[in-house]
């Protein structure tokens, strides 16, 4: 078969499964976080962390429990990597630095995933299951949870309550999140991901030197990597590492693991707001922006004019031959299009245009469909901001599923929606004025700006792929990124629940003769070009000096 066939069946499959599971998880989800029922095993949790499952918080209440839960897992995954040298299964690695303990604690707690260590020969098997495999479980509650939270806020009235943060934290883990890594950690298994204890295997090479392959639980690690759009690998490689992504099949399985929660949290959304059809609109335009950078991407790299891709044939640097351009690119829109930041080839080697796709999927916001929870939460930012703009054009107060937009509501959209450009630009205008950065980078000119860029647009959107020509081992780097993840992860879930608690307050309005529809073409249109149009005005400037650039060159 060829690639450009392997690429459009891998399309296909994908895009059927996800057709079939959207309807059934959805609703199931939104029977999760609807159900007033607390499982035996929940009632434990309860009484350990000695919170009421029946009491419901305050948006002030509820944030705090975010930050408060993030906090203490940042300081306990902080210690586990600093002690690791006393743990078990450390197979003599010793503590991690002071500088990369922070930044992985950050970075695994903001649901970032960047890496600025070799995972197989910094992190042992103990650190990476009770610390950062953890983390990927409940980074990805907690954005579950905000997202809920967020949607409360638009089915309820004349309240200040938005829920229980535990609960709702609880309910996501361990009833979606755990069930479905466990059975698709056994699927990866049979596929051939590897899962040991083992710290790695004697080998002899061809030339008769002995080295030793890595081994790790890599399928339950992959898995939950994966479904929690977490993206850090426990082998450096990542998602191109053959005992991370040995095939097609598994190829094919991760990236629908990536997408399956995003892509039917907006049934479930429509579920809980008693309008399907909300749900629809909000899939149909992640879906155009996934399909449009995916064209992107695709074409770019299919079409690359550099002189060594000319004269090998192909853009293939970087890639590797299980997977072709096609795939490649495929998982590159979607690893980007959420905040998973999982890679199956070097994202630093693709083409001009083909690296301009991921870094935009990201400027975006990444909303395309974003990542567990907060792919949902930020495009409702995002159409709250597009009903705004359509209410100041036709002269009246905007509204949005019932609930009137006004100064406290907007304002609290706006701190959502520039949080992220304001940590890119400024995080990167500062980067590059420093002396110390040139010879961090891999390369000079428009790539070493799109380097440099990309790597705060990854880490304020907490992506966590990397143009791996940045070297990011430096204090600055490594203080810096760390910020920017959990600034880039906070401000928005804070001002997010400010907005859900302000709108929760008021009463449902009727709809009249000027009441915009939600649930057509025309609403759905409006709510792209605004995405659009917010990311073009604020980073057309620094696009065209990076991969605009280095395109045209």
């Amino acid at each position: 078969m060829s690639d450009v066939g392997a690429g459009l069946v891998q399309v296909g499959l994908l895009l059927v499964a996800l057709a079939v599971v959207y309807k059934p998880l959805g609703d199931y989800m939104a029977r999760v976080f609807s159900n007033g029922k607390h499982w035996r095993v929940e009632k434990v949790f309860y009484k350990i962390v000695r919170v009421n499952p029946d009491s419901e918080q305050h948006w002030k209440t509820y944030a705090s429990g975010v930050l408060g839960f993030s906090f203490a897992s940042i300081v306990l995954l902080y210690l586990l990597q600093r002690l690791q040298s006393v743990l078990p299964w450390n197979f003599g690695r010793g503590a991690v630095s002071p500088s990369v303990a922070f930044n992985t604690a950050a970075s695994f707690v903001a649901n970032t995933n960047w890496q600025s260590y070799v995972p197989e020969t910094t992190m042992g098997h103990f650190v990476q299951m009770t610390g950062l495999t953890v983390q990927n479980f409940v980074s990805a509650g907690v954005g579950l949870a905000v997202a809920i939270a967020v949607t409360r806020g638009f089915i309820r009235s004349k309240t200040d309550r938005l829920g229980n943060f535990w609960v709702d934290l609880t309910r996501g883990t361990i009833r979606v999140l755990l069930p479905m890594a466990f059975v698709f950690a056994i699927v990866l298994i049979g596929l051939g991901v590897v899962q040991s204890l083992h710290s790695g295997v004697a080998v002899t090479n061809p030339d008769g030197s002995q080295s030793t392959i890595a081994l790790a639980p890599a399928a339950s690690q992959e898995t939950i990597k994966e479904l929690g759009t977490n993206g850090g690998g426990i082998f450096n490689a990542n998602s191109s590492h053959p005992f991370e992504n040995p095939n097609a099949w598994t190829n094919l399985i991760e990236m629908f693991l990536i997408l399956v929660i995003p892509v039917s949290l907006t049934r479930t959304f429509g579920q809980l707001v008693g309008n399907k059809k909300q749900g629809y609109v909000l899939l149909s335009v992640m879906g155009v922006l996934w399909g449009a950078m995916l064209a992107l991407i695709w074409t770019a790299e299919s079409f690359t004019n550099s002189p060594a891709a000319l004269a090998a044939g192909a853009n293939m640097e970087g890639k590797e031959q299980r997977f072709g351009l096609s795939l490649t690119s495929i998982f590159a829109d979607t690893t980007t299009g959420t905040s998973t930041g999982a890679i199956n080839g070097a994202h630093d080697s693709l083409s001009g245009l083909g690296g301009g796709g991921p870094l935009l999927n990201m400027l975006f916001g990444e909303i395309s469909p974003g990542g567990v929870g907060t792919g949902l939460y930020g495009i409702l930012v995002m159409a709250v901001i597009a009903m705004f703009l359509a209410g100041l054009m036709v002269g009246r107060t905007p509204e949005y599923l019932g609930k009137k937009l006004g100064k406290r509501e907007v304002t609290a959209a706006a701190i959502s929606m520039l949080a992220m450009p304001t940590l890119v630009l400024v995080g990167a205008g500062i980067a590059l004025a420093m002396p110390d950065t040139q010879s961090a980078l891999g390369n000079s000119g428009a790539h070493g700006l799109s380097e440099v860029l990309y790597g705060y647009a990854s880490t304020s959107n907490n992506n966590g792929s990397a143009f791996g020509g940045l070297t990011a081992t430096s204090n600055w780097f490594q203080s810096s990124f760390g910020v920017a993840m959990l600034l880039g992860r906070f401000v928005p879930i804070i001002a997010v629940l400010c907005l859900a608690g302000s709108l929760a307050k008021q009463k449902k309005v009727p709809e009249t003769a000027g009441t915009l529809p939600t649930t057509g073409p025309l609403f759905a249109t409006m709510l792209t070009g605004t995405i659009v149009l917010v990311a073009a005005l604020t980073f057309v400037p620094a696009l065209a000096l990076g991969p605009v650039a280095e395109a045209l060159a």
